[in-house]
């Protein structure tokens, strides 16, 4: 029988920065996130990954983009 011992994911904020546009929430300034994630097995690293996230100032909501 195998056992997998899985770590779990950490995430570390890289930065933040003023991103163009308004919430359409609140229409407050919208703040933008880069975030690293890594992924861990019994504590070797998996996978590496950095993605950009968008945020209100104000409300604090979570904006997605629309294409």
């Amino acid at each position: 029988m195998c056992c997998v011992l899985l770590c779990g994911k950490q995430e570390r904020e890289l930065g933040r920065m003023q991103a163009p546009g308004f919430c359409p929430h609140c229409g407050g300034k919208v703040e933008a996130v880069d975030v690293e994630h890594r992924w861990r097995l019994c504590c070797l690293p998996v996978c590496f990954k950095i993605n950009r996230k968008y945020y209100c100032t104000l409300c604090a909501k979570r904006l997605v983009l629309n294409y």
